[in-house]
This record gives C-alpha cells, sequence and structure tokens, in this order.
C-alpha cells in the first residue's frame, strides 16, 4: 500500500505523529529513525499533511530545517490529538479516569500536600495525578495534561485561567555569598552581577527591571533544577516566588526577600472546553484549600487568561 494518500482522503495519526517527530527533531533523517520509517516515507506523509490542510508547515528552504508560523501553531493541536488518543485506548485506564493536573515548578505552593490528601480522601475512584512538565504551559497546550497549576500572566490561546492566590517574590542567591547576609534586597542588589533565568518554564524576565537598570548578564536555562545549580555554583542570582523557597530548599542556594517586586499570581488553567469531568470538582477544592488559609496569602481574584475576561469553568459533570 502506498504511504502516500491522495488528496481527498482525511487525515490518519501517522500523519500526526510523522509531523510532530519532524518539529521535534527539526531533520528527516532523525525522524525517519524515531518513526522506523524511510526517509521519503516520512517525507511523503508530511507532504500529504500540508496539501491536506492548505499551508505549508515546514520551512525546507535551507539546510536546516524549521517549522513555519502555521507549523507552530499546529503542532500544538497536533500534539493534543495524539495524547487524547493514546490516552483513550490506554487499557491500565480503562476502568479510572486519572485527572492529569500539570505543574512546571512548585505545584500549588504550600497548598500541594492539601490538595492532595483532600482529593484523595473525597474523589478515591479518580486519581490525582500531579506532574511536572519543563513547558510554559506544563504541558497544557500539547494535551499532556487535563489542567495545569502557572504563575504569572498566561496569553496562550485557547486556554482559560482562575487566579487562586498570589505569592511574593524572593531573590536566590548563592549561599556563601555577600547577598545572602542581607535581610532584604532590591531588584537593583541583582543587576550588577549576572542574573540566571529559566526560559523554558520561569515567569522571571529583564523586563521585570527598570529599562535603564536592566541586568548586566544573563544566564539562561531550561528548568528549576539547572536555575538552582547555577546560582549555587556562583554563577549568578535568581528571582523567583515563595513557594520555590519552600519546596526547593538548596544548601548552596540563601533565598532573601524582594522588597520591590510585584508579586507573582498563581493559577489553575485549562484548555477552552470539553475536558476531564472533574475539573469541576479540581477547581472548587482549589479555592476551598485557599480560602481556609486565607490569612496566610493575598485574596484571591477571578479572572481569564485575556484581560478583562472572567474565567468561567464547568459545573457539575
Amino acid at each position: 500500500m502506498s504511504e502516500e494518500p491522495t488528496t481527498g482522503r482525511p487525515v490518519e495519526l501517522r500523519h500526526l505523529r510523522a509531523f510532530l517527530a519532524v518539529a521535534d527533531e527539526l531533520n528527516i533523517t532523525r525522524a525517519a529513525a524515531r518513526l522506523r520509517l524511510t526517509q521519503p516515507a516520512v517525507s511523503r506523509t508530511l507532504a500529504a499533511l500540508e496539501r491536506h490542510l492548505g499551508v505549508r508547515l515546514v520551512d525546507r528552504s535551507t539546510h536546516h530545517l524549521a517549522l513555519t508560523p502555521d507549523g507552530v501553531a499546529f503542532r500544538d493541536k497536533a500534539a493534543a490529538a495524539v495524547a487524547a488518543f493514546d490516552e483513550a485506548l490506554d487499557p491500565g485506564r480503562l476502568r479510572t479516569w486519572p485527572l492529569r493536573l500539570g505543574h512546571a515548578w512548585s505545584a500549588f505552593g504550600p497548598y500541594t500536600t492539601p490538595l492532595l490528601r483532600t482529593w484523595q480522601e473525597r474523589f478515591p475512584g479518580t486519581p490525582l495525578e500531579l506532574l511536572r512538565i519543563d513547558d510554559r504551559t506544563a504541558g497544557l497546550t500539547r494535551g499532556e495534561v487535563d489542567a495545569a497549576l502557572l504563575r504569572g500572566p498566561v496569553d496562550t490561546p485557547g486556554l482559560v485561567a482562575e487566579v487562586l492566590f498570589t505569592e511574593v517574590r524572593v531573590a536566590a542567591v548563592t549561599a556563601d555569598g555577600p547577598l545572602a547576609a542581607r535581610t532584604s534586597l532590591r531588584l537593583a542588589d541583582l543587576a550588577d552581577g549576572p542574573v540566571v533565568l529559566n526560559t523554558v518554564s520561569g515567569t522571571t524576565t529583564v523586563d521585570l527591571w527598570p529599562p535603564h537598570a536592566r541586568p548586566a548578564s544573563t544566564l539562561t536555562v531550561g528548568n528549576t533544577d539547572d536555575w538552582l545549580t547555577a546560582i549555587a555554583a556562583g554563577r549568578g542570582s535568581g528571582v523567583s516566588t515563595t513557594s520555590t523557597a519552600d519546596l526547593h530548599p538548596h544548601a548552596g542556594v540563601a533565598y532573601v526577600p524582594l522588597v520591590d517586586t510585584p508579586a507573582v499570581p498563581v493559577l489553575l488553567a485549562r484548555r477552552d472546553g470539553p475536558g476531564h469531568p472533574a475539573l469541576p470538582e479540581l477547581a472548587a477544592l482549589a479555592r476551598e484549600i485557599v480560602a481556609r488559609h486565607s490569612a496566610y496569602q493575598a485574596p484571591a481574584r477571578r479572572g481569564r487568561t485575556g484581560p478583562g475576561d472572567e474565567a468561567t469553568w464547568p459545573r457539575g459533570r
């Protein structure tokens, strides 16, 4: 049977898998090896998908492949579709439907354990799986999770988010460095040396500093573990929130309050559309736990991922 469908045939799962392999590898040879196909087969499958969609997904004009803007936009949709298909056919999940809750770092902060324990007590038939995924939306846009705990503003199209509480920012500095002995710090105190930025899942960018007082230099990393390691090694300082200080203690890192930075919102986000039937219960329980400890946090407010829109979570199962 030919690998290449005619223009009128519908897209099959193999087309999406081939595109995702190419998107990940940005190399036809490596994508073919990953899929255990020949290079021509992968090229034909990708071309067939592009013809069906009527757009170019991959720029082949240079020696190094790159996704086009349409390819970038389609990647998350394709990943979500493949993840949903694989999830539906997982024999281990036919009798139970776990609720997958993603996070990039620090989960639900001080409320993580109460959330997991209370959920287990109230909904023992629906396991709540807490997954760390180093991605700005913690795997939500790619369909890897049903909901996500995110920090900072989220402007990704197709997501609905509710702000549950806010966290105060802290500076993370080398434990045996001169800044570690201070009782508090300002952004200007960090700008004289390198600043370590988690550009994959972190919320801190150089825009946190005033334009006239940006850090002298920056070091970029891709996750919280590498961020902590760089700071402990004396390669720079960083900015995070109180939850990082609580949940990620490190012998080589000291956390010092920052007095001139805005708080960071902690959001519960989901895709804007049908989802796991237990999402309303998750949102309600998260609100309940935060309210139970409201004396220790700034008041929660509700909002949508875009400014001025109110979040709406589905009610009931």
